[in-house]
């Protein structure tokens, strides 16, 4: 069966058709051009703004002129991760999609189900003519994976609606009402470049295959990061066998936790064999700790062709023990919801410039404003200790909760009578724009939904195809409802 004969079939023609659509963050151009030739092909209002923001409305179906205004927000750009032996140029090539066991999944690649299918669950929306519903206006941000900066340019007095249905969760059967803020620190180490040295051997070090994923949503789940244990490898070596760093770079997106780590180093000839043999008992250490949590993880020591250069001796020491020393993972859990992570911070990547320089990239997530910037400082501390430059960005505000609200109690209900169940009404770790909404149009009353995708912001994203039909049931029942 093909993507776009699944059911409900109009959200799944939609989807397909947005996958072969190239969409990275900071580069919707063509995403922006599909969403407004959609709506003037079917003579409905649309605008978009100097952000890539993209407004599209509907008028109410008959009878229901007088029912208050729903937007329907999603984003346009996905994340762009892939395995490094696939071949896949985001700006220019199709995601190549099939159906395995029940999920939707992309080959070597991420799906961008986050957030295609919020899109495309929209564009269903404002192509149906059977559905009950009041006025529809569709908002769908730009640039929401690396800064949010469609919602953070989103003009106070774009939207008129004043009920909000974001469409960017991950999974089904939950209803969020509220979500962390984030904020990212940047440390960068300048280097010296040391010739090499006579009677070395040259090796590159690779950590691959582990499961990354979202730094927010997954970030419980103890996964292996490979800056990390990159990381680890090479401070060990240094202390043990002297060894020299050529180069290090590993991770990639803001946002996910790095899946894959490479690192070119020299040891002393006469060392090798030792340093080999200590690598192999560091791999059986390392494996056996991340049985559980990525299983196809590989570390592999190799042969390598000799540098051109080598950092100097005290950026690499530097370096190494504030890589050591920044935390990642879970920093505190939330005592007023129960399992939830109040605060965290991502190592994300760390990579090499042309102007020797060495830019490593975290980001820190918290429900609680004072919280985030505190553990952004922690992170700082490691880094300005051993004598890096810090920068902090901006970040964006947290989503606070409101058990009170109107389209909450609607949505829960329409839940209940639809599946004979009762929803779980949550927060969610990871960032949404809702927070920012919130600054703009402080009178929203927001919720937030989805179908399920696991493996968000890496090549495992898959979609679950039963759960976009609840979804979509859902999504069209709250709409019947809200008066």
């Amino acid at each position: 069966m093909k993507i776009n004969e699944l059911s409900p079939q109009k959200v799944w023609r939609f989807f397909d058709e947005i996958t072969k659509i190239p969409r990275p963050s900071k580069k919707e151009d063509r995403i922006i051009e599909y969403l407004l030739n959609f709506a003037k092909e079917r003579n409905l209002y649309a605008v978009a703004d100097l952000f890539g923001n993209v407004i599209i409305r509907k008028s109410a179906t008959n009878g229901r002129e007088k029912s208050k205004t729903v937007i329907l927000q999603s984003h346009s750009d996905m994340v762009c991760e892939k395995n490094s032996e696939t071949e896949h140029n985001f700006e220019t090539d199709p995601i190549q999609t099939y159906i395995e066991d029940g999920w939707v999944k992309a080959r070597g690649t991420t799906l961008g189900a986050d957030d295609g299918i919020g899109i495309a669950a929209t564009l269903a929306v404002l192509d149906s003519h059977e559905l009950s519903h009041g006025p529809i206006e569709a908002l769908i941000t730009a640039d929401e994976e690396t800064g949010m900066t469609g919602a953070f340019g989103l003009a106070d007095n774009a939207l008129k609606g004043k009920v909000l249905v974001n469409l960017d969760s991950e999974d089904e059967g939950e209803i969020y009402i509220g979500c962390a803020g984030g904020m990212d620190t940047v440390a960068v180490f300048e280097y010296q470049k040391q010739n090499i040295p006579d009677n070395v051997a040259t090796l590159k070090l690779s950590v691959t295959g582990l499961v990354g994923g979202h730094s927010g949503d997954e970030i419980h789940k103890g996964l292996g990061n490979a800056v990390k244990i990159m990381t680890r490898l090479l401070l060990h070596s240094s202390k043990n066998f002297k060894i020299r760093i050529a180069h290090f770079e590993g991770g990639n997106l803001r946002n996910a936790i790095a899946r894959e780590a490479f690192a070119t180093v020299v040891v002393k000839k006469k060392h090798k064999k030792d340093f080999l043999r200590f690598i192999e008992q560091q791999i059986g250490f390392i494996k056996k700790e991340f049985a559980l949590t990525d299983k196809g993880m590989s570390i592999v020591a190799e042969k390598a062709d000799t540098p051109e250069y080598l950092i100097d001796k005290k950026t690499q020491y530097d370096l190494l023990h504030a890589l050591q020393a920044c935390w990642h993972g879970v920093f505190s859990m939330s005592s007023a919801i129960k399992g939830l992570v109040e605060t965290s911070t991502n190592l994300a990547s760390i990579k090499f410039d042309d102007k020797n320089k060495i830019i490593i990239t975290t980001s820190q997530r918290s429900s609680i404003d004072s919280a985030k910037r505190n553990m952004a400082q922690t992170v700082a501390s490691a880094f300005e200790l051993t004598g890096a430059k810090v920068r902090f960005g901006s970040g964006y505000p947290g989503w606070a909760p409101n058990p009170d609200s109107e389209v909450l109690k609607i949505s829960a209900q329409a839940y209940t009578t639809l599946f004979n169940t009762e929803a779980k009404i949550k927060a969610i770790h990871a960032g949404l724009e809702c927070g920012l909404f919130l600054e703009k149009y402080p009178d929203m009353d927001m919720i937030s939904i989805g179908p399920t995708v696991k493996g968000a912001h890496s090549p495992d994203e898959r979609l679950e195809i039963e759960s976009v039909q609840k979804f979509w049931d859902l999504l069209v029942e709250i709409l019947a409802k809200i008066d």
